[in-house]
């Protein structure tokens, strides 16, 4: 029963293997020396290993980083600067499937387990990064009909406010008028000749 439960616990989280994967050339990627963390081996074994099955590795599956790179990841990740326990060669970057391939030259039960977890992380990570693309598309859609339903919420409070506005009431104009003045003298004239 212990067995069983020690096969199905995971070598190492997903978490951990999650914060070791780079955007390297626009790639999602692990470096070698995180790789040989995990795996529980020495950098420069696992260098060996590729090395010596170095046609397993063309470089869309594995490829060395420029100082540039390695200035940048130390920029960002704060690791050591060499000669303070940092390493004098560039690192390798491996994508996912220079990790899958990375399965087949290290075989140690340890590297295989690590390698499942890794393959898990690689896939949650496409799943999380798929999901918010679609949730960037559906708030650009959302933002789209909000902009239309301003500007006929707009148009109707607009109308609402003519509707409020009281209309000025017809006020009787005070003093004589036109129309008013001709009664009056032709009511005269008529008296005058009456009389």
């Amino acid at each position: 029963m212990a067995n069983r439960m020690a096969d199905n616990k995971p070598a190492i989280s997903v978490e951990r293997i999650e914060r070791c994967i780079y955007l390297i050339r626009g790639q999602k990627v692990m470096l070698d020396s995180d790789l040989a963390d995990l795996y529980g081996v020495e950098t420069k074994v696992l260098k060996r290993a590729v090395r010596r099955n170095r046609d397993r590795f063309p470089e869309d599956f594995m490829f060395q980083l420029n100082n540039q790179e390695v200035i940048r990841l130390r920029c960002q990740n704060g690791t050591s600067k060499t000669g303070r326990g940092g390493s004098r060669y560039l690192p390798y970057a491996f994508t996912e499937q220079g990790v899958a391939m990375l399965s087949g030259v290290l075989t140690s039960s340890r590297a295989i387990k690590v390698n499942v977890e890794i393959m898990r992380a690689f896939v949650r990570l496409r799943q999380v990064l798929a999901t918010h693309r679609e949730l960037a598309r559906k708030l650009e859609e959302l933002e789209s009909h909000l902009r239309n339903h301003d500007e006929q919420i707009q148009t109707i409070f607009d109308a609402i406010r003519q509707l409020m506005t009281r209309p000025e009431p017809d006020r009787k104009k005070i003093g004589f008028h036109l129309k008013e003045r001709r009664d009056i003298y032709m009511g005269w004239g008529k008296r005058k000749a009456k009389s």
